[in-house]
């Protein structure tokens, strides 16, 4: 029976995906690097670290993860600014689940300070959620399922009590490894890439009920 919902971040409750590559790019050029925003597609949900990495791994570019990332978080603070706006239909997704009685965690790669900014900019108090794990709290990735099993034990459930809701082909990948049902959202890829979840919905305002009912 379903006890909790397990949110990812980008994709699900905001597409910030465009300004933090934006803000990748602007950071890359001030090193004198051009790099194109689809160097950064395969890394996608994978945490900051990796998504900064790797575009660099491909121009030969040795990053510096503290300061690239800190800058480029800087950056992005100031590109967000006025910009970024909630996905449909999270805040009535959240009611819905609050109606049911279910439990509520936000599990994102990206830094608290990213999550932060995002909760902030869009009027999402961080108490909305009973639990929230970032990039930060585990050491392995997505496809690894470490985010979400933490998110699980955060919230005192099994794995297969809570629902994962997911855009991205690593977050469905590691919601399926750790034995989680899973949503996935297509904001980012589509339903053929993200085949291995349970249901699709393009956005929160059109999640399938069911899928709350398993």
């Amino acid at each position: 029976m379903l006890k909790a919902v397990i949110l990812d971040m980008d994709g699900v409750i905001v597409d910030s995906e465009p300004f933090i590559c934006e803000a990748a790019i602007r950071m890359f050029a001030e090193h004198g690097l051009t790099v194109r925003p689809e160097d950064f597609i395969p890394f996608v949900g994978a945490g900051e670290n990796r998504y900064i990495s790797g575009p660099a791994e491909k121009y030969g570019f040795k990053v510096d993860i503290p300061r690239d990332k800190a800058r480029t978080y800087e950056i992005y603070g100031v590109v967000v600014k006025g910009r970024l706006e909630p996905l449909e239909g999270v805040f009535d997704f959240i009611e819905r689940c609050r109606e049911r009685g279910l439990k509520l965690a936000l599990a994102s790669s990206a830094d608290m300070i990213k999550i932060e900014i995002n909760l902030n900019e869009i009027g999402l108090a961080k108490e909305t959620f009973d639990a929230i794990v970032s990039g930060l709290d585990v050491e392995k990735k997505k496809p690894d399922p470490e985010i979400f099993l933490l998110a699980a034990k955060r919230l005192g459930l099994a794995p297969s009590e809570c629902l994962v809701v997911e855009d991205s082909v690593n977050g469905v990948a590691a919601a399926k490894a750790g034995g989680f049902p899973c949503l996935a959202i297509t904001s980012t890829f589509t339903p053929e890439q993200l085949s291995d979840a349970d249901w699709f919905a393009p956005n929160l305002a059109e999640a399938p009920e069911e899928a709350l009912d398993c």
